[in-house]
């Protein structure tokens, strides 16, 4: 085998396409790479083409996702939701060495210091403290909704952008987050009512209205239109209903979205009387009050909603 004494830029940049470069004997295209010898290699007449390649991959091997994580070395990924996007080094409060042992008392007090001045250095200005609150704020009330934390970073996004606006100042920070929450669930497609919201918060409805619409307003914050079939799965899921009538909501949804009788009309109300309906086909019946509870809406909402559905598709219901 011959081996290339020819100087090539692949030698500072092993990870170029292989597929770019052609062999200089015979031409070829169909160059292989060889991670064990470090080398590439013309599959047809054999020329090493490039060798002594630098391998940019961990010195350790690791068989399951567990040992993975445990020897990776890197930090956690960036996030919105901590103050310091993740960026930062904590001091634990283990009060132990790296090897598990105790610290000495001489030890421990210095290290309380240097934790207590970490602290301090960490939220010394206004918009620090602010953003410290508000994620406090944003955690407790994601917990109390039960949502993801894609909802939570989409929310913490929009209110590092409301800060940099200077859109909560003269504002509660409360309001802001909760606006921010219900922003973010409508803009991931897993939206919450403003009744839901102002349950969980110490602010009005209104209130979180107002703020609501000020955020859409400066940020620029195009918001989708919400659909009934967005709260399809979460009411079943509290419902207990299964997969098959939760389709069958659907189904009547989009035949009603196809006559023109969604428009202009609340979705939860919508998708409350859909479930009525294809619980009650499905043999799967639930009382317009269980559903009218789940959806936070009154038992004559479903009736309506459910009269003109049934009037409009032709549905017949067994009574």
């Amino acid at each position: 085998m011959v081996e290339s004494t020819e100087f090539t830029d692949t030698h500072f940049f092993p990870n170029e396409s292989i597929s770019s470069q052609e062999c200089v004997e015979c031409g070829s295209a169909e160059i292989v790479m060889d991670s064990i010898r470090g080398e590439r290699i013309c599959s047809i007449c054999g020329l090493v083409i490039t060798e002594h390649l630098i391998d940019t991959g961990p010195e350790w091997r690791a068989f399951t996702s567990d040992e993975r994580n445990k020897r990776s070395r890197v930090g956690s990924p960036v996030s919105c939701v901590v103050p310091s996007m993740g960026l930062s080094t904590m001091i634990g409060w283990e009060n132990r060495d790296i090897y598990g042992n105790k610290l000495s008392p001489k030890r421990r007090a210095q290290i309380y210091r240097l934790r207590k001045w970490q602290i301090r250095t960490r939220s010394q200005g206004s918009y620090e403290r602010n953003l410290s609150h508000a994620i406090r704020e944003l955690e407790r009330l994601s917990s109390q909704l039960g949502i993801h934390n894609g909802v939570k970073e989409t929310a913490a996004v929009i209110y590092r952008r409301a800060i940099e606006k200077k859109l909560v100042r003269g504002r509660s920070i409360e309001a802001m987050v909760a606006a921010s929450v219900y922003a973010g669930s409508r803009l991931r497609k897993v939206p919450r009512t403003l009744d839901e919201i102002a349950q969980c918060t110490r602010v009005n409805k209104k209130e979180l209205g107002r703020c609501y619409r000020l955020i859409l307003r400066e940020l620029h914050i195009s918001i989708p239109i919400a659909s009934p079939v967005d709260f399809i799965s979460r009411f079943s899921e509290e419902l207990k209903i299964s997969g098959k009538t939760q389709q069958r909501a659907i189904d009547i949804l989009n035949q009603a979205k196809e006559l023109g009788i969604t428009a202009g009309k609340d979705p939860t109300g919508l998708a409350a009387a859909s479930l009525y309906i294809s619980s009650i086909t499905e043999g799967e019946r639930r009382t317009q009050r269980e559903i009218a509870e789940i959806a936070r809406i009154t038992e004559v909402t479903v009736r309506n909603r459910y009269k003109e559905i049934v009037r409009v598709l032709g549905i017949k219901i067994a009574v």
